[in-house]
C-alpha cells in the first residue's frame, strides 16, 4: 500500500493558481502525469512549473461550464497518456469571494456559481466515467467550510459547495460497485482570494489565525495537497462518500 501516484494520469480543473496549482505540483511530485485545465493562460504557467520540477504535465484550456470543453480535455488526456485515472474538480466561479447577501445577488452571479461548481462536476463525471471505470478510478471534489456550516457573506458559494457534497455521496454509492471512489475535501488554505481579502481588511489575518487551533492558515501545497494525493492513491482506496476537512482544527464540529 502506497500513497505514490506513479504512472497515473490525473486531471485537475481550475488549476491555474492557488489550490489547483498546488494539487498539480503535489500529484506530479508523487509520480502522476498531470493534465492541467483552466480557462486562462495561467494554466500553462502551472504546467511549466510542473515540468521545471521534473514532472510531466499538459495544459488543456477548459471552461468546465462547457460540456464540449470538458469532453475535449478528457479525450486529450486519454489519447495522450493512454487513460485517465483520477479527476479533481477544483474550479470555482471567479465570483466566489464576492461578498453579497442573498437579496443582492443577481441572476448572472447565481448562474455562474451553478455553472462552474455544479454543472462542471456533472460534465467531469459524465466525461470521465468510462476512463475511471477502466483505470484506478478516483473522483474528488473540492468543497468548503461554507458547505458545512453556511456563510452569511457567501450564500451562493455556500449553496453550490453544499450541493457538491450531496452529488459526491450519490456518485460514491452509484460508482462503488465499479471500484471508483468519490470524496470531497474541505480546505482552509492561503489562496490568492484570501490574500486579496487580507489586503482589503488587514485585521482579518490575525483574527483568522486566532481561531485556528494550529495557529495558521494552511499552505495549499504542503498542508492541503498531501491529503488529496493520499485519497487518489492506493492508500486511500477504502475511503469513499466522505468529506475530509483539512483546516487546522478551525471547525472541530464538522
Amino acid at each position: 500500500m502506497t500513497d505514490r501516484l506513479d504512472g497515473r494520469v490525473v486531471l485537475v480543473t481550475g488549476s491555474g493558481a492557488g489550490i489547483g496549482r498546488a494539487l498539480c505540483l503535489a500529484c506530479a511530485d508523487a509520480g502522476a502525469v498531470v493534465v492541467v485545465t483552466g480557462p486562462g493562460d495561467n494554466g500553462q504557467e502551472t504546467a511549466t512549473l510542473v515540468t521545471d520540477r521534473g514532472g510531466r504535465a499538459l495544459f488543456v484550456r477548459t471552461d468546465v461550464a462547457v460540456a464540449a470543453d470538458v469532453d475535449r480535455a478528457v479525450a486529450v488526456a486519454a489519447e495522450t497518456f493512454g487513460g485517465l485515472d483520477a479527476v479533481v474538480h477544483n474550479a470555482t466561479s471567479r465570483l466566489s469571494s464576492r461578498v453579497e447577501p442573498i437579496d443582492e445577488i443577481d441572476d448572472g452571479t447565481w448562474a455562474d456559481h451553478v455553472a462552474v461548481s455544479l454543472r462542471g462536476t456533472y460534465h467531469c463525471a459524465r466525461s470521465a466515467l468510462p476512463h475511471l471505470r477502466a483505470g484506478v478510478g478516483r473522483f474528488l471534489v473540492m468543497t468548503s467550510p461554507a458547505a458545512l456550516e453556511g456563510s452569511v457573506a457567501l450564500p451562493a458559494y455556500g449553496a453550490v459547495k453544499g450541493a457538491l457534497r450531496g452529488m459526491a455521496k450519490s456518485l460514491a454509492v452509484e460508482w462503488g460497485p465499479l471500484g471508483i471512489t468519490v470524496n470531497c475535501v474541505s480546505p482552509l488554505a492561503q489562496t490568492p482570494a484570501l490574500d486579496n481579502a487580507y489586503r482589503e481588511n488587514p485585521a482579518l489575518a490575525p483574527r483568522l489565525r486566532a481561531v485556528v487551533p494550529l495557529g495558521r492558515v494552511g499552505d495549499p501545497e504542503h498542508d492541503i495537497a498531501p491529503v488529496v494525493v493520499f485519497l487518489l492513491s492506493d492508500a486511500g482506496r477504502y475511503i469513499t462518500g466522505q468529506t475530509i476537512v483539512v483546516d487546522g482544527g478551525r471547525f472541530t464540529g464538522l
